[in-house]
């Protein structure tokens, strides 16, 4: 990022062994097919993922996490940025249950505690 601003409420630890799964939420429950992308780093706020297709800024989306020790489906979460990196894209992604109020549920906040704590024992 060539901001000097850092917008992240806390540090993101890498995650690369951590699969993931994107599917853009459509009307009605209908959306685009799930697309797997590889984990950068994540937080418990949200996280940075690199994908062979590009996805809209603002774009809604399921997140499924699969690891040894996690599996959490269906995790709402906002299209932050998407811009060309290597030979791809590097989408940041904000999850919607800390951003949003009526979103907020207690057992994706633990959920995405755990999966943080897990990796941030690794970062140091």
């Amino acid at each position: 990022m060539t901001d000097s601003v850092e917008r992240r409420i806390k540090e993101r630890y890498p995650a690369e062994c951590l699969k993931v799964e994107l599917s853009e939420r459509g009307f009605f429950g209908r959306g685009r097919p799930s697309v797997p992308v590889s984990c950068l780093d994540l937080n418990r706020y949200g996280m940075a993922v690199f994908s062979t297709r590009p996805f809209e800024t603002n774009a809604r989306l399921y997140i499924r996490f699969e690891g040894k020790y996690i599996h959490q489906p269906r995790v709402a979460a906002l299209v932050v940025n998407c811009h060309p990196w290597r030979a791809g894209f590097r989408v940041s992604i904000r999850f919607s249950y800390c951003s949003e109020k009526r979103g907020y549920s207690r057992t994706v906040d633990n959920a995405l505690s755990r999966i943080e704590g897990f990796y941030n024992r690794f970062a140091s």
